[in-house]
Order: C-alpha cells, then sequence, then structure tokens
C-alpha cells in the first residue's frame, strides 16, 4: 500500500471506532462544573466559617478541557489542607465504559470495615460512606453523581453538613 491509501485507510478505522465505540468526543455533553453547583456565601453558613471562593483542584487555566472543573474546592483563606475546614466536591465522570451511575452503585456494595448508610432527601439516591479516613456523601441525580467531602469538624457535624450542601448542589443539576 502507498503512504496515501495508509493515511486513508487509518482514518476510516478511527472514525468507526469513534462512532462504535462510544467515543465520548462525539456523544458526551460537557461535564458539569463542580464550583457552579455550590456557592462560596452557602458553603461559609454551612461550615459556620468564612471560606474563600470554590477553586478548581487542578487548576482553571484559560482553554482547559472543561473535564478539569470536576474537582472544586472551598476552604478557610491562609490554613492549609491537613485539619483545616474545607469542602470537596468531586463529579463524577465516567471510567471506561462505566457511567457515572453505575459508579455510583458499584460504590454501594459492602466493604469489610467501611460503613455505608443510605441519606434520604438528597437527590434521587444518597449514601454516606465512612471509613476511618473521612465521612463522605455520595450523591445520584439523573445522570450526574456527586461526592462531598467535609474536613475539619467531628463526624456527626459532617453528616448533617454534607447533607445540607448535597441539597443544594442537586438542586443545581
Amino acid at each position: 500500500m502507498d503512504m496515501r491509501t495508509k493515511i486513508a485507510v487509518a482514518l476510516v478505522i478511527g472514525a468507526v471506532g469513534m462512532l462504535c465505540g462510544g467515543s465520548s468526543l462525539l456523544a458526551s455533553e460537557d461535564p458539569v462544573d463542580a464550583c457552579s453547583l455550590l456557592t462560596q456565601a452557602r458553603v461559609s453558613a454551612v461550615l459556620g466559617v468564612s471560606v474563600g471562593p470554590g477553586e478548581y483542584v487542578n487548576g482553571d487555566v484559560p482553554g482547559n478541557h472543561p473535564s478539569h472543573r470536576l474537582e472544586c474546592r472551598w476552604g478557610v483563606p491562609g490554613e492549609g489542607s491537613f485539619g483545616s475546614k474545607r469542602v470537596l466536591l468531586h463529579m463524577f465522570g465516567p471510567i471506561g465504559k462505566l457511567t457515572p451511575a453505575e459508579r455510583f452503585e458499584n460504590a454501594k456494595k459492602p466493604v469489610q470495615g467501611i460503613t455505608k448508610t443510605p441519606v434520604s432527601g438528597v437527590g434521587d439516591d444518597a449514601y454516606y460512606i465512612e471509613s476511618g479516613l473521612n465521612t463522605s456523601l455520595y450523591v445520584k441525580k439523573g445522570s450526574s453523581v456527586f461526592q462531598i467531602i467535609v474536613f475539619g469538624f467531628s463526624a456527626e457535624q459532617i453528616k448533617a453538613m454534607e447533607k445540607a450542601l448535597g441539597q443544594e448542589a442537586a438542586a443545581k443539576l
């Protein structure tokens, strides 16, 4: 085969692969911007401390792909991350062939040493996951899934704060 034929075949194979393989490049919508789901004022009110504006964990450089906006954090200005009062909101994206909703369902499965507790009144479905490291709230609303983690408070305070913030974020989806 000559070079032009090889290039043409490669392009056709690539196009067919994208169409048949469920490529996210052709059929997906932009992911939800995590920082758009909560306001600085609301996070401050729920935590009872003044936090700064939401910041993208991976940065928000002009021209970044929207997938770089899947994680947002709000924290007390000037405090480091260890032991500080802060909130992290993480939007689930697909992993391989698993959709965010499938990942949500998979995370419900029992795991020794980790407590999973259903939560009512948040999105379409929600549950807490408690481990020795932290407590986090997983929320599904439609086809969107997100996780909220509050740091720097007691376990019971964290649950109440995560639920309040989860309700707020789910209402915007």
